[in-house]
């Protein structure tokens, strides 16, 4: 009986805090726009970002700079045992990043092995505007979509965000290994719109260590109608 009644008033104060301890070990992330998927019939036009005429037509160019690993100090509600966390630097994905320093890139460099190999990650940053027609194509109200390849995984952040809703498909996020990013950046094109981009290409597997590099296969901007 006395071990019950012990039981008792040990359990009652645990489970009126329960909540609290739950709360401040799974904080939600920073809500983001929803991910959409692109669409797979054939484009009405595409625009190659890896050669300096589809660069031209959006006014923009490369830059680039690898990512650092950083040590720092585990989070507050770490479990015991656990001292130190990692972080990267730099934060480029973030809107309105100033990436005026960094260097510039040749579109056909981004095709070029990159970073010291293994572990190892990099930033392709670029600025889009969108321009009323390319060629005789006529731009407005199409569905813009970035299609970023990047040998072996990528991450895609346009405007700030990394488009991402947890257990449904965010194609904004790593797709696989050595396949293809498909994210929609302008749902409906209006001329001198800006789209900012920040792609965070990664080398894998990961847990392997690979003895190679991070490049890209493949950048484009594929229009819908």
């Amino acid at each position: 009986m006395r071990n019950r009644d012990l039981a008792k008033l040990v359990a009652g104060p645990l489970l009126a805090i329960a909540p609290s301890i739950l709360a401040a070990s799974a904080q939600p992330l920073p809500p983001t726009s929803p991910p959409q998927l692109a669409p797979v019939l054939p484009p009405a036009y595409v625009v190659d970002l890896l050669t300096a005429d589809g660069m031209a037509a959006f006014g923009a160019q490369w830059k680039h700079m690898e990512v650092k690993i950083v040590e720092g100090p585990a989070l507050p509600n770490a479990m015991p045992g656990y001292k130190t966390s990692y972080d990267i630097t730099p934060h480029a994905g973030v809107k309105s990043f100033d990436d005026s320093s960094w260097p510039t890139l040749e579109p056909k460099q981004l095709l070029d092995r990159r970073g010291g190999g293994k572990l190892s990650f990099l930033w392709y940053r670029t600025n889009l505007t969108m321009p009323a027609k390319i060629g005789a194509f006529d731009t407005a109200n199409a569905k813009a979509v970035l299609t970023a390849y990047v040998d072996d995984y990528a991450e895609v952040w346009v405007n700030g965000e990394v488009p991402r809703r947890g257990g449904i498909t965010s194609p904004a996020t790593i797709q696989g290994f050595n396949i293809p990013n498909r994210v929609v950046i302008a749902d409906a094109v209006k001329a001198g719109d800006k789209v900012e981009i920040a792609i965070f290409g990664i080398n894998g597997p990961i847990s392997v260590v690979p003895p190679n590099f991070v490049f890209f296969r493949q950048a484009s901007v594929e229009f819908y109608k």
